[in-house]
């Protein structure tokens, strides 16, 4: 658990919501659900400091700006939310197209398997 310093609040990262997801890239034959799963999903050991207005950063990126996540509220916790965020992150396509290699592969394994 990350330790706060003055005035931080901690956050976790979660799964893209609808308003997060909703347009983003999906290869053909990648079921949907598989483009609102971040790379860091979970990770809760994670602190935010406020803005000088109090309010917090509305996005938090990662990997040199390639993997974003939007501020998305607070929890039952008070922690602040942070979703991934598709279609603010340059990498996802590639991402996706490595996913959709891996349904790809499988299916022809599967298929192998059936003959």
């Amino acid at each position: 658990m990350a330790t706060l310093l003055r005035g931080e609040v901690r956050a976790i990262l979660q799964p893209a919501g609808t308003a997060q997801y909703t347009s983003a890239y999906c290869p053909p034959g990648v079921p949907f659900a598989e483009v609102r799963r971040g790379p860091f999903d979970g990770k809760d050991d994670i602190a935010v400091r406020p803005d000088a207005d109090g309010g917090l950063p509305r996005h938090m990126s990662f990997s040199n700006g390639r993997i974003v996540y939007e501020y998305d509220g607070r929890d039952s916790k008070g922690r602040a939310v942070y979703r991934y965020a598709p279609n603010l992150s340059p990498s996802h396509r590639k991402v996706m197209d490595g996913v959709a290699e891996v349904y790809a592969e499988h299916a022809l394994n599967k298929a192998k398997e059936g003959r």
